[in-house]
């Protein structure tokens, strides 16, 4: 994208980010080959299609209304949670996005500055907007919190509610620290993956992993504990270290590791660093990668 960007294009860099996300045979995740009891690729494939609208508006309407809107509309298309936590990232990303007005977002530092100001604008309508988002998408291993609980009505603005849920939860965390897993993890090891030459779906399973051994998933840890999680993030390190996507044994190695995390009732999917990498795909998207030549790291 060299001309600004429209409100068509962060439509379909959002759907496309949620496409290579859910094409992706990330390990413990559903994708093409494998499913889950409540959810088919699919319904992710339908989720992605519905949330591009509501992004492509998030300059015209307000953060909490950009939420509500696109889980509202992923709701209609079908009736698991397959896409609450790429809603809450997405938003605030989409808005940013469009605030650079005459240019697009080339650099992600400039566009991680509008972020911050686009979470710091947040405001209580936002945080009562996304409760009732997240009422609606009635996700799994939520929990009950002691302070702001999304069962009642907020008093303190988007932002800050989700800073009190930062500690318990990944994409919270996002929200209290102006996105430092999807600018300073995500993100780059997306670049360093496709500017070694990976086809996309090879760098998002890479940066998937990469994500996953660097910070414990919150979804799994709400469910079975953190030691759980620790030993899945451990998981994660050791496929990398056995090569990962680049070489024969690396993908038997994550072939083992995927087959570790399935349980009947997808207990250990780290279904949060899903989030997280659609994220950082969907940053990618907004800066240009698309465009860029595989193997060019000056790209």
């Amino acid at each position: 994208m060299t001309a600004a960007l429209t409100s068509a294009d962060v439509a379909i860099a959002a759907q496309l980010a949620c496409l290579l996300e859910a094409s992706a045979p990330k390990p413990g995740n559903v994708h093409p080959g494998a499913a889950f009891h409540d959810a088919r690729y699919e319904d992710y494939l339908a989720s992605a299609a519905a949330l591009g609208p509501a992004m492509g508006e998030a300059g015209r309407q307000t953060l909490g209304a950009t939420i509500r809107t696109a889980v509202a509309a992923t709701r209609r298309w079908t009736r698991a949670n397959t896409n609450l936590g790429i809603v809450l990232l997405f938003a605030p990303l989409a808005r940013a996005a469009l605030s650079f007005g005459g240019a697009p977002p080339r650099e992600s530092a400039a566009l991680r500055e509008r972020v911050r100001a686009t979470l710091d604008a947040s405001t209580v309508a936002d945080a009562s907007d996304a409760y009732a988002a997240i009422r609606l998408a009635a996700p799994g291993g939520l929990g009950a919190a002691e302070a702001e609980d999304v069962s009642g009505e907020p008093d303190v603005t988007l932002r800050d509610a989700m800073a009190l849920a930062a500690a318990r939860d990944a994409v919270a965390g996002e929200y209290a620290s102006a996105f430092a897993l999807t600018f300073e993890l995500g993100l780059p090891a997306l670049a360093a993956a496709r500017g070694d030459g990976l086809a996309w779906g090879d760098a998002t399973v890479e940066a998937y992993l990469a994500l996953l051994a660097a910070a414990p998933d919150t979804l799994i840890a709400r469910k079975l504990g953190f030691e759980a999680a620790a030993e899945v993030s451990r998981g994660a390190r050791a496929a990398l270290d056995a090569g990962g996507v680049r070489s024969d044994a690396g993908r038997r190695a994550v072939a083992r590791f995927d087959h570790a995390l399935r349980d009947e009732r997808n207990t250990r999917n780290p279904g949060t660093t899903a989030d997280l990498v659609a994220a950082a795909l969907f940053t990618a998207l907004l800066t240009g990668a698309w465009h860029a030549v595989p193997g060019d790291r000056d790209a």
